[in-house]
């Protein structure tokens, strides 16, 4: 596995190619092993304004244990809806340290906005229930994030 700064080094890089490329496809993001409640995550990372609006987007279906984690740059207050996203999803919003601060169930297609109420340096997406059935409440650490890069 990748180191987490270098990962994300990656996912801007590829981000930078694909938007001097009109037309190009958009590329698989890269992917992050997490662990939460002890099981284990495979997570796409979104670290760019362009892969977090676009998240979920258009897909059918997500693999058992998979999901799609959003990086911030700083801790902010964020909201998260379903619009173009076909799959029921829940998110889980989570400081800079892996705790997590709150969850939310979200419904396909939707504008609702999901809000974090606090400042969060993530946000998690899984399919919907996933939480919930792995008893991840606020006040569970998510692992595997690195400590953020100091700028």
């Amino acid at each position: 596995m990748m180191p987490f700064n270098a990962l994300l080094r990656t996912a801007t890089a590829t981000a930078l190619l694909l938007s001097a490329a009109p037309g190009a496809c958009a590329a698989a993001l890269p992917l992050l092993r997490l662990r939460l409640a002890g099981q284990a995550i495979e997570a796409e990372v979104a670290s760019t304004p362009a892969q977090r609006e676009t998240g979920l987007m258009r897909r059918a279906s997500l693999p058992v244990g998979h999901g799609m984690l959003f990086v911030f740059r700083r801790p902010q207050p964020v909201c998260m809806w379903m619009k173009d996203t076909y799959i029921p999803l829940s998110v889980a919003f989570i400081a800079g340290d892996g705790t997590i601060l709150g969850l939310a169930d979200m419904q396909p297609l939707t504008l609702q906005a999901h809000c974090s109420g606090s400042p969060v340096r993530y946000a998690l997406e899984m399919q919907q229930g996933w939480f919930a059935a792995h008893g991840v409440a606020p006040g569970s650490t998510l692992q595997g994030l690195a400590a953020p890069a100091r700028r």
